[in-house]
């Protein structure tokens, strides 16, 4: 093969094939460096959040090993598009052989013969995935497995048999100016170096639980006071990997050394596989229940920990600004573990509710605007904070608060506090109509009113319902929830819908809502007075029925006391998590029962609105 050098390699691309967990940090790796990355992968949701994580990362990767000259990733579909001229490709493919051996035998034919072809896998050696392509080729393939950068930098490398012993060396200089730590293999071995050991921990661990010799808690609390300076325990970190993938990886050292099964593979799957429950990933939880894995600002965490915590979009009115306030509003992304503020969008006029599309690339945001002005306005941008457009144009809306992204159709939805009215369209500001018209806006009277205030907003496709809150005075104790069928019956209006009930009445100040379709619960927030005010809420929605007073409310719970003016509200649905902001300036998270609160931002000075969330 060609001679390497760091000539050669100069100005081109490293590609990464898969735009997951892994990948992603990966490729943020290496664009800390200062290296091109391009990031393959077939589905544009990941695409988008792979990117969207390096942007939001990079600088503190770069800060680590004291980079100054960040690269880019850009992400591509297309296969040729992505490894056309890299000089490395990095295969981070789902662990099925048959798709690395045929990625290989395309990756032959579209890079150039000094191209260094990795794959990340842990579980297959790269000599396994040779099948289909020269001799030649064999001699530039190997495993380069990265552990979880960028809190753990070990990457083991091994050659596939053939690979020439210059590709090894050269990978390894390249490796350590990025930061990283290479240990090299001096054969090929299933589970390389490090995952050998440790794959007989996990397989001693699991059958210590499946004889129930002891628990998850004990076994991880002697493993962090013997060995981990008080971080991960072995328990924990299979939950952040994935049990369906411990046991994945598992059935390898079964296959080669004649393994037993019943401890192990046979223990995960019929207790938690079968049951959904694969650990943090999954929404059910695994060895620990769900959200374990997920540590919030003051929780000592590891490198494992975090890895399906969710990043939150939130919006600053602006009250700490020194001038103007009425166009200081921000959007600010942060980390669910409390670090790496980031304001993405700034000079926003009184920014309410808010939501996010990965799919589309873009976050949506209601300005409620100058209140005593019809002057509302809706607009979105990228990922990134940048491309910001205006979506529903200042006075085609009054005052709009809360505003939700339907991802199964493709709609917004939102509320418009002095237009008296709930509202859907297209993404894109379009088709624009009014499911719900309380009064008239042009009426002083009807705007006036605060019963008629349409402020918070959900939707339940599965059930074909609308839900939205009407607040009534400050903390008057006439607030309401309300619900319809999504569309408007046939030969009626907005005005004239006959099939809007009223669910709840009687509340101090109900203010956004949030929906888990499927447990079937309504969530919301109130700002009202104690007791039942500055609170967080929710209600079976089989226990719902048309009331006409508060004496006819059926119960509901009160999850959560003691906030300050409570605002937004957004599920996370895979760790069972509330995150909830307040005009206090603090944003909360508590599990799906009120329980374990924590303050993931404490900014007195502050006050903030809405709240949303993407797992990127």
């Amino acid at each position: 093969m060609p001679e390497l050098s760091v000539k050669a390699i100069k100005g081109r691309p490293v590609a990464v094939l898969g735009g997951g967990v892994l990948g992603r940090r990966i490729a943020c790796t290496w664009a800390a460096a200062g290296y091109t990355v391009h990031i393959r992968d077939p589905s544009l949701e990941q695409r988008n959040s792979a990117i969207h994580y390096v942007e939001q990362n990079v600088a503190s990767y770069a800060k680590t090993i004291s980079s100054s000259n960040l690269g880019k990733a850009t992400a591509f579909e297309d296969l040729d598009a992505a490894v056309k001229d890299a000089w490395t490709v990095i295969e981070a493919v789902p662990e099925k052989l048959q798709l690395k051996i045929d990625t290989f035998a395309g990756l032959a034919k579209l890079t150039k013969k000094d191209c260094l072809l990795a794959s990340n896998s842990s579980s297959y050696k790269s000599g396994e995935m040779l099948e289909k392509v020269d001799e030649d080729t064999k001699r530039r393939i190997f495993n380069v497995h990265y552990m979880m950068p960028p809190d753990n930098r070990v990457v083991e490398l091994m050659t596939d048999g053939f690979t020439d012993e210059a590709v090894i060396l050269f990978y390894v200089e390249r490796l350590k100016e990025c930061g990283m730590s290479p240990i090299v293999a001096r054969k090929e071995s299933t589970g390389f170096v490090f995952n050998r050991i440790w794959a007989a921990i996990k397989r001693e661990c699991l059958t210590v639980l499946s004889e129930g010799v002891s628990t998850p808690e004990e076994l991880d609390r002697v493993w962090v006071e013997m060995f981990s300076g008080g971080k991960a325990g072995p328990c924990g970190m299979m939950d952040a990997v994935g049990l369906d993938t411990v046991a994945f990886i598992e059935q390898h050292y079964v296959k080669e050394r004649g393994l037993p099964t019943k401890d192990t593979v046979d223990f995960l799957q019929t207790n938690f596989i079968d049951k959904g429950a694969l650990g943090g990933k999954s929404g059910k939880g695994g060895l620990y229940p769900a959200g374990y894995t997920t540590k919030s600002s003051g929780e000592g965490s590891s490198h494992h920990d975090n890895l399906h915590s969710p990043t939150l979009y939130y919006l600053d009115l602006g009250m700490n600004a020194t001038e103007d306030i009425m166009h200081a509003g921000k959007i600010v992304a942060q980390s669910a573990s409390g670090k790496e503020p980031k304001t993405l969008v700034s000079n926003l006029t009184l920014p309410d509710g808010l939501d996010i599309s990965v799919k589309d690339n873009r976050i949506y945001w209601t300005n409620m605007g100058i209140p005593s002005e019809n002057d509302g306005s809706i607009q979105s941008c990228r990922l990134d904070g940048s491309d910001v457009k205006e979506v529903v144009k200042k006075g085609d809306v009054h005052t709009p608060k809360q505003l939700i992204v339907d991802q199964q159709n493709n709609k917004l939805y939102f509320c418009d506090r002095e237009g008296l009215r709930v509202i859907r369209c297209n993404l894109d500001g379009s088709e624009q109509e009014t499911l719900v018209q309380r009064g008239d806006w042009k009426i002083k009277e009807d705007t006036q009113d605060s019963l008629r205030w349409c402020v918070g907003i959900s939707v339940d496709n599965q059930r074909g319902y609308l839900y939205w809150t009407q607040k009534g005075a400050s903390k008057a104790g006439k607030g309401r929830i309300y619900r319809a069928k999504l569309e408007i019956p046939s030969g009626q209006t907005a005005t004239t819908r006959s099939d809007i009930e009223t669910v709840l009445t009687g509340l101090p100040e109900p203010i956004d809502l949030e929906l888990d379709e499927e447990a079937g619960k309504l969530f919301w927030t109130d700002r009202g007075d104690p007791p039942m005010g500055n609170t967080i809420n929710s209600i079976d929605l089989r226990d719902l029925t048309h009331v006409e007073d508060a004496s006819d409310n059926p119960r509901y719970n009160v999850l959560a006391h003691n906030m300050h003016e409570a605002i937004g509200i957004k599920l996370d649905k895979r760790n069972q998590h509330i995150y909830a902001t307040d005009m206090g300036g603090f944003v909360y998270r508590f599990d799906m029962d009120g329980q374990n609160k924590k303050r993931i931002v404490d900014a007195e000075e502050r006050a903030f609105s809405g709240i949303t969330l993407a797992h990127v």
